[in-house]
């Protein structure tokens, strides 16, 4: 038994009685115990399929690649601490600029990943990074002041991105996408859900990229450039069928510059562009103001090579003090339609 491994016997039990034999032996699961000073990574390569390495309050300056299958790295809250390593960067997650790394592989999904009760800071891409995965848990993370994103996700299925809080990050506190690298149609991820996050002070609060079969609710979106995005464009299948739901999405006020992608961006709640069959409703958005293209309560716009969205369904929102006004609707899609919300304002009129 190494230092890292405090195994335990789950559910086994024997079972004696009249008529009856032993019950099987359950598996062997074991817990590998981190402390600071020690290496996660030596824990995690050492773990097998459905073990947990918990990792003790304190500081652990190094990044950690997950590729075990059924495999939970869990903090024992915010004061476990994940940062950056003096050291030179030895493998493709450190030397990716992120701090926890779960992979799978072109072939196959790595599945029933958790990650779970710790801090991810200061990293030059993403607190939380994962690609080709299938029902990733991330809950309880809280991912603060990295570069590019707080927690994100691509090329994966069925995750669940629940309870966290990203703040202050250099693009999306929450970014998923279906693949970062290249033009492509939109991937189904098959039910995965963005659900109970606060997302704060980030350039985007929630990006969801070129992703079909989704749901963003109960989400707490403030003080970021922008609230919400649901961002398609041209290449099929279209970006869509999918839900924002039971947000509260207000003073998304920060100023942005351009990007090469995407214009300006402050005052910004919800927003759809190049997207299809999307349903916005039961939001709480207010006082979101600025003087972006994009700026507004919830704003459908042309994407940025001139897309379309199609059959958005804007219904039952709360929609207050946002600037330009409450729903902004410059699209022009197909099938549009807004009922049910309280607002005030929308340009072009006669939408509230």
């Amino acid at each position: 038994m190494t230092k890292y491994r405090i195994a335990y016997l789950m559910c086994t039990a024997v079972v004696v009685g009249t008529g009856l034999g032993a019950a099987p032996p359950a598996a062997l699961r074991a817990t590998h115990v981190v402390w600071p000073g020690e290496s996660i990574q030596k824990a995690v390569d050492a773990a097998k399929p459905g073990d947990t390495v918990l990792l003790a309050p304190g500081t652990f300056h190094e990044s950690v690649k997950v590729e075990t299958p059924g495999l939970t790295l869990r903090g024992m809250g915010r004061g476990t601490v994940i940062a950056p390593s003096t050291k030179k960067a030895a493998d493709s997650c450190s030397k990716g600029g992120n701090g926890v790394c779960v992979l799978g592989t072109k072939a196959r999904n790595v599945k029933g990943v958790t990650v779970a009760s710790l801090t991810v800071t200061g990293f030059a891409s993403s607190g939380v990074f994962a690609m080709a995965t299938d029902g990733l848990t991330v809950r309880n993370v809280t991912a603060v002041k990295n570069g590019v994103w707080g927690i994100a996700q691509e090329r994966s299925v069925r995750g669940v991105f629940r309870n966290n809080t990203a703040q202050d990050n250099g693009d999306a506190g929450l970014f998923l996408a279906n693949t970062i690298k290249e033009e492509a149609g939109a991937a189904d991820t098959q039910g995965t859900v963005i659900d109970g996050n606060r997302l704060q002070g980030n350039r985007i609060g929630v990006t969801v990229r070129r992703l079909r079969h989704l749901t963003v609710m109960h989400n707490h979106v403030t003080d970021n450039c922008a609230g919400v995005f649901v961002v398609g464009d041209e290449n099929k299948p279209k970006a869509g069928a999918l839900a924002v739901r039971d947000n509260y999405v207000a003073r998304n006020n920060k100023s942005c510059p351009k990007t090469e992608r995407l214009d300006a961006l402050q005052g910004s709640g919800i927003v759809v562009t190049g997207a299809e069959d999307t349903t916005v409703t039961g939001n709480v958005v207010r006082d979101n103001a600025g003087k972006s293209p994009l700026s507004g309560g919830v704003v459908l716009f042309k994407s940025f090579v001139g897309v379309t969205s199609d059959r958005t369904h804007v219904t039952d929102n709360v929609l207050r003090g946002n600037s330009p006004a409450d729903i902004v609707n410059t699209d022009q899609g197909k099938g549009n339609t807004f009922q049910g919300n309280r607002c005030r304002a929308s340009k072009p009129t006669g939408l509230c």
